[in-house]
């Protein structure tokens, strides 16, 4: 699953001590390793073998740009939901020609940043940005590539916040609009080539049976089209299968891959999925430095130099991660405790009444299954610089992001004359 273990009484990512790390960059630092990374990628890609398939890693997991290039290196495209994401793509070496645009509200700009760029595919969520696509092309002199990402209304049983595939959810078009949508587009939108169907129903999704579900909603729609002489190329299934965070027991991407196959393989299309999590999710880790312990009456807690703005998942969904000590102590008894951060809010925390093996201030502690949308949804409350990044592989390690400085905090800012001028009080 990941390559951190202990090795005697300390923690190392792959062949490197966790200590030495922290030692050379500080705390706190996320730490990623390169050969899980490739493992996870090829274990996902390896799933659909035999079969027509395009792996484009979610961006918005982790957008670091050496994460991108481990990705590209191995062959893999991309999902993106923003230009700003397809920057990075670019900057990292990516084949944009293996791009994905993905999310509710492409700006025009960002259209034609990626029309520029010869990207794929776009998965458009609603009519008028259908039209506004058309519109951009023409504009451009270009064909744009798009799916309908259609909404089969199947619930992917998990968290509310990351389940998308509902009629209430805010993605996608309904499966009977979006039949009128592609006939509509074949009529009418000279500038786009209909090339696939998109469905994507959620993140964190620990069983096959939602997706099969998905398909075969989505298989009607696809023979329909083929009626209306409609002959798309691609069915895009998105990404969302779960990773093991606490005693969650998801699908391994061999036995998803070989139902999802065996439900496609009278289709005759090439698929494309968008894994983001099961890929970098258990690739990382967040290292903090205990600051602070305080037992009380009701409540223990252990105060770390990481807080909601680095770790911003249990806060948002109050998710699950593991923490352990980076070094083990022998002798220390457990205790439960409310492991938390600096920031100034009573929802800054890591875990709550975890029973965790006693801590003393200076000692360090590991973040579990910190890869994916953590750093990426990382922020400066509090005016708090963002920790660094690191990327392990085998004896190896670099920064492969510096950590902020103060003067990182205030660089985009000012306070122009003309709006303070005047007599002093």
């Amino acid at each position: 699953m990941h390559f951190f273990d202990y090795k005697g009484s300390k923690l190392y990512a792959e062949g490197v001590s966790v200590e030495k790390i922290a030692e050379a960059t500080g705390t706190p630092v996320f730490i990623y390793s390169a050969k899980t990374l490739a493992r996870h990628f090829k274990a996902f890609d390896g799933a659909f073998k035999g079969a027509k398939h395009l792996i484009c890693y979610s961006v918005k997991a982790n957008s670091n740009l050496s994460v991108l290039k481990t990705f590209s290196t191995l062959g893999g495209g991309f999902d993106i939901v923003s230009a700003g994401e397809l920057h990075r793509v670019v900057k990292a070496g990516g084949d944009t020609s293996k791009v994905v645009f993905s999310g509710v509200g492409k700006r025009e700009d960002e259209i034609a940043f990626a029309l520029k760029q010869n990207i794929l595919i776009f998965n458009v969520e609603s009519p008028e940005e259908l039209r506004a696509i058309d519109k951009v092309a023409g504009r451009l002199r270009k064909k744009a590539g798009i799916a309908i990402r259609v909404n089969p209304d199947v619930d992917p049983k998990t968290h509310p916040y990351i389940s998308t595939g509902l009629k209430k959810n805010k993605f996608g078009i309904e499966t009977k609009e979006a039949l009128k949508e592609y006939i509509y587009a074949k009529d009418n939108l000279k500038n786009l080539k209909l090339l696939g169907v998109d469905c994507h129903i959620g993140s964190q999704i620990t069983q096959i049976s939602p997706f099969i579900d998905a398909i075969k909603k989505v298989k009607g729609l696809i023979g329909k089209l083929r009626k209306e002489g409609i002959g798309v190329e691609y069915l895009n299934m998105g990404g969302g299968l779960g990773i093991n965070y606490d005693d969650e027991t998801p699908p391994h991407p061999s036995e998803y891959g070989a139902r999802i196959v065996e439900e496609t393989k009278d289709l005759g299309l090439t698929l494309i999925f968008e894994p983001g999590r099961n890929l970098v999710g258990n690739a990382g880790i967040l290292v903090t430095e205990v600051v602070y312990t305080k037992e009380g009456s009701a409540k223990n807690f252990v105060i770390t130099d990481a807080g909601m703005n680095d770790l911003p998942r249990p806060s948002l969904y109050d998710s699950f991660h593991n923490v352990i000590a980076v070094n083990k102590f022998k002798g220390r008894r457990k205790f439960k405790a409310d492991i938390v951060g600096p920031i100034c809010e009573t929802g800054d925390f890591i875990a709550k009444d975890r029973s965790i093996t006693k801590v003393k201030s200076g000692e360090l502690l590991a973040v579990m299954s910190a890869g994916a949308y953590c750093f990426s949804m990382s922020s400066n409350y509090n005016s708090r610089t963002r920790a660094a990044e690191v990327m392990v592989k085998g004896r190896d390690f670099a920064v492969v992001r510096k950590r902020e400085s103060f003067d990182d905090l205030t660089a985009k800012e000012s306070m122009p004359r003309k709006l303070f001028a005047g007599k002093k009080r």
